[in-house]
């Protein structure tokens, strides 16, 4: 046994029906890029330790991590999630309606930074990110999150490492280019805090300061 296999079989509950969703994904045909069971346990001890009531999720897919996400958060705590797809969105509701969470969650259906922006101008504000979405947009994503963060905001990107794409100078793929764009602004930003964990595709976890 490794040490990532010793963490995990010790730490990370994934329950049936968590397991149950990301095989159902699959079984749908869908991309298997869902988050792995040790990013979601992470996020919920994010989420918990953050006292996060508004969570905005970027990427819904079938609802693997909105289910993570929500399970974390107190009684009056809501995700806002917002899905590219109707049919991904529709599959991720009905898995947060089979958690019992389906109350806990609103989707936005449509691209995501048309979505970002009339939340912009809803004037609507949040106190954690979970980025997971397409990676060229990423550091589009980046400055909307910081632009609706209250302070002390967590902001957490998966695929930070885009499976070592952003460590090879000849990639120059959109995916590795955003990837790269993003964590350089991420490491910079004047407004936030940040490291990069390198567990699972890489995980960029932050602060909003000011």
């Amino acid at each position: 046994m490794n040490p990532e296999e010793y963490v995990n079989t010790l730490f990370v509950k994934e329950d049936d029906l968590l397991a149950q969703v990301r095989h159902t994904i699959v079984d749908r045909g869908m991309p298997a890029i869902f988050i792995p069971p040790e990013i979601g346990h992470l996020l919920g001890i994010l989420v918990t330790i953050s006292r996060s009531r508004d969570v905005l999720e970027i990427g819904a897919l079938g609802g693997y991590s909105g289910i993570w996400l929500a399970r974390a958060l107190p009684s009056d705590g809501h995700v806002t999630s917002l899905e590219l797809n109707p049919e991904y969105a529709e599959l991720a509701h009905a898995h947060l309606n089979q958690a019992g969470l389906g109350d806990k969650v609103h989707y936005e259906v449509g691209p995501a930074l048309e979505s970002l922006e009339a939340l912009k101008q809803q004037g609507k504000t949040f106190d954690f990110f979970f980025i997971d979405a397409d990676k060229e947009n990423y550091p589009a994503y980046l400055e909307y999150a910081v632009a609706l963060a209250r302070r002390g905001a967590v902001i957490v990107a998966d695929n930070a490492l885009f499976h070592g794409c952003v460590l090879d100078a000849s990639n120059d793929s959109p995916g590795a280019r955003g990837i790269r764009e993003f964590n350089q602004q991420f490491a910079t930003h004047s407004r936030v805090t940040s490291t990069l964990l390198t567990i699972g595709d890489g995980l960029a976890v932050g602060v909003v300061t000011s």
